[in-house]
């Protein structure tokens, strides 16, 4: 038996098993997120039969490892469908040996739930109390982003300087859910806070400029294309960390994005500072912003472009919010309401 991590891939003896999955990823451009989380799916299937190869297991073990999810992990449905897509993957596309798994296997269904959503009192309470927070001018920004633009968490911490145009009002968003690009506002309420941001931001490039630092890293080939890109400040973060870190691939003093925790508990914090009993995070804000859009009269293709939803059915769900909160279902008033 040997570590999950030094399994022999396919494509030669010397290879491991994992870095032949995360490269095998990254040719068919797979997210960053996807190829830990996949990653991750795998080691823990491997550990679970005992470091055997993979390889060595088939079908059979596949289920036995979904069953131990969903009956002694109780996890949920999404959680043990992605780690059988995981499975699926390393089967096809790594040991080119696709799993021939039973029409009556067992697969998780998604039963859909209703976003929590804030009311619009809440979300400006929440974002207030960021604002009073130490250090919390940077999360009440991007908070603000995420209920003034319907942006993911991760759409926000990895815009870029040249993706935010003041003068149109808008935000482009770069390879979003899916490698889609699309546009969305951006709020008039906050255009005088980005600008004020942008330039704390800009005056930290030029002072990691003259310690010879100041990069950014580059998507794709593009470092190799247009070598002094990473130094230009349109290629900047909007939200930079605040440390640099070595790049894995040039080896270079690099500045990341700002970590998507340092946002989650801001907000957890918030939450609980503003007595809140909803169940709220970071995409409550989104939920919240297409909820309230909704409200508002915009129709229900519109919002979809804005959130960048590929099915009709995900924007949808907002419309069941609304009726859950008796804005819809064409007027129905309780009988308890009516006077004796």
């Amino acid at each position: 038996m040997v570590a999950p991590d030094a399994v022999p891939g396919p494509a030669s003896s010397g290879e491991r098993l994992l870095p032949t999955l995360a490269r095998t990823l990254r040719v068919r451009h797979y997210s960053r997120r996807m190829e830990v989380a996949y990653c991750a799916w795998v080691r823990r299937f491997v550990r679970y039969h005992g470091l055997r190869h993979p390889r060595e297991l088939g079908e059979r073990d596949v289920e036995a490892f979904l069953t131990h999810l969903a009956v002694d992990r109780r996890v949920a449905a999404p959680t043990q469908n992605q780690a059988l897509a995981a499975l699926l993957f390393l089967y096809r596309d790594v040991l080119r040996r696709p799993l021939a798994l039973p029409e009556h296997a067992v697969r998780a269904k998604h039963l859909p739930r209703l976003p929590v959503v804030l009311t619009r009192g809440e979300a400006w309470a929440a974002i207030d109390a960021l604002r009073g927070a130490p250090a919390g001018r940077t999360p009440a920004l991007v908070a603000t982003l995420l209920y003034g633009s319907g942006l993911r968490l991760s759409e926000a911490l990895h815009l870029r300087v040249k993706d935010v145009d003041f003068a149109r009002g808008e935000i482009l968003v770069r390879g979003g859910k899916g490698a889609k690009d699309r546009r969305t506002m951006l709020p008039g309420v906050v255009r005088d806070g980005p600008a004020a941001h942008l330039g704390r931001v800009r005056a930290l490039h030029e002072q990691d400029l003259t310690r010879g630092l100041g990069r950014a890293p580059l998507p794709h080939a593009l470092a190799r294309k247009l070598p002094e890109a990473a130094r230009e400040w349109r290629w900047q973060w909007v939200f930079p960390a605040r440390r640099h870190h070595r790049d894995a691939v040039t080896g270079a003093l690099v500045r990341y994005p700002l970590h998507a925790t340092v946002l989650q508990r801001a907000v957890a914090a918030a939450v609980r500072d503003t007595g809140l009993a909803k169940r709220a995070s970071c995409h409550t804000f989104r939920h919240s912003f297409a909820t309230h859009l909704l409200e508002d009269g915009y129709d229900v293709r519109t919002v979809q472009e804005l959130l960048g939803h590929r099915d009709l059915k995900t924007t949808m769900l907002y419309l069941h919010v609304l009726q859950e909160q008796g804005r819809g279902g064409g007027g129905v008033r309780s009988p308890a309401d009516r006077v004796r």
